[in-house]
């Protein structure tokens, strides 16, 4: 907001983007929302007299209904830069984003919301960086954790829990919130008002069995050509399907790790579901015990921690570039990414009693990756400690 003239903050539906806007800005600010059809109508008819109407600072919600007032935007902020004047929310789509790369390049913030991650829901100070965070994580630098403070698992820590109700505002911070009809509404709301309307979905009944059809296969190998044949739908178009939910920010898709860059591109992502209250409700998993007991926990887990590092990197303002990796000989890391000179590894499992042949697959991608490669497994420890040389266990969330 001290550098530019307007700031679109994106996210999947109910995170929180309003919310945070209206306490952070509604002071000085007035809010507009165009999910509202008078307004929406207004906007689309006499956009000049609507943003008359509705002068800066103005925060102007579900900004997606109306894509075309970005270009008359675009004019008011020629004629006054003065930055942070227009706050902008939007469900991401791929309209909403081509409107603003060909319209507001240079004079936009892009900012992304995702859903909680159980480090923002304990009242502890968050790392002020990505480098303090990873000096924590993978002791960069020498750092050990000895002599800090380290909580035990708690409530807001369980595993269970989080598949369960998941990292949205709501079902997350409110117990009394009915877990099962919340999600059901959300997916009824994000059939209706986010996919209805787009050209490349034709039956609303089949999306939303190829919606349930992707949770299946979070943190698995994406194989787009099964995933059509079982929904019922080509290849091309189960993959137009696929872009809705990663426009949407419902699933992220994650490339494997190659130092030749061109395997990254050509062989097959893997794929998550990005909040995991959504994956074990479109699971049919209802109940702890049926998460903790039942046959999807290791994918579960492995999308947990995928979800809380995805988010944890946004809210430090950098675009995550994460990979999985993967030896011809059936070898695995569940996450790798490379950082101002260093590459990280993460490997996922659901246990809580780690053992040395956990850390198997870490300690042989060590070996190619170099002596500036660092690994954890995170796994559902209460505290950090030594696995086997160069790999330490660790909680599988980032609230430690």
């Amino acid at each position: 907001m001290q550098t530019f003239p307007a700031i679109l903050i994106t996210g999947a539906r109910q995170t929180g983007k309003t919310t945070l806007l209206r306490h952070e800005c509604g002071r000085t600010h007035s809010h507009v929302s165009l999910e509202r059809p008078d307004r929406r109508a207004l906007a689309v008819a006499d956009p000049l007299g609507f943003l008359r109407e509705n002068p800066p600072p103005v925060i102007l919600d579900e900004i997606q209904y109306v894509p075309s007032l970005l270009h008359y935007i675009k004019d008011r902020i020629d004629e006054d830069r003065r930055p942070g004047q227009w706050l902008l929310t939007g469900s991401q789509s791929l309209a909403l984003m081509q409107g603003v790369t060909q319209t507001l390049a240079g004079r936009v913030a892009v900012l992304s919301l995702g859903p909680l991650t159980v480090a923002e829901t304990q009242a502890r100070p968050s790392p002020d960086s990505l480098e303090e965070l990873l000096a924590r994580v993978f002791e960069v630098g020498g750092r050990t954790d000895a002599g800090a403070t380290v909580a035990a698992a708690s409530g807001d820590s369980d595993l269970g829990e989080w598949i369960l109700r998941g990292g949205f505002p709501e079902p997350r911070l409110h117990a009394e919130v009915d877990r099962d009809l919340w999600f059901s509404s959300y997916v009824q709301t994000y059939l209706e008002r986010d996919v209805r309307d787009l050209r490349q979905v034709g039956s609303l009944e089949m999306f939303s069995r190829f919606l349930t059809l992707v949770a299946t296969r979070t943190g698995n190998l994406l194989n787009l050509a099964e995933l059509g044949r079982e929904a019922g739908v080509s290849a091309p178009t189960a993959r137009q399907w696929l872009s809705v939910l990663e426009a949407g920010q419902v699933v992220c898709l994650m490339p494997p790790y190659h130092r030749n860059l061109g395997k990254r591109i050509r062989k097959s992502p893997k794929l998550y579901v990005c909040d995991l209250g959504l994956a074990g409700f479109l699971l049919g998993l209802h109940t702890r015990p049926a998460i903790l007991q039942g046959p999807s926990l290791g994918a579960l887990a492995e999308t947990a921690v995928v979800a809380e590092w995805w988010q944890t990197v946004r809210n430090f303002g950098i675009r995550p570039v994460f990979y999985y990796w993967r030896s011809s000989n059936g070898s695995e890391v569940d996450l790798v990414f490379e950082h101002d000179g260093g590459v990280y590894g993460i490997e996922v499992k659901s246990t809580a009693t780690p053992t040395p042949r956990h850390a198997a697959g870490l300690a042989k991608w060590r070996l190619l990756a170099g002596p500036k490669a660092r690994a954890v497994l995170a796994c559902q420890v209460e505290r950090p400690m030594a696995l086997t040389p160069g790999v330490r266990a660790v909680p599988w969330h980032l609230g430690w």
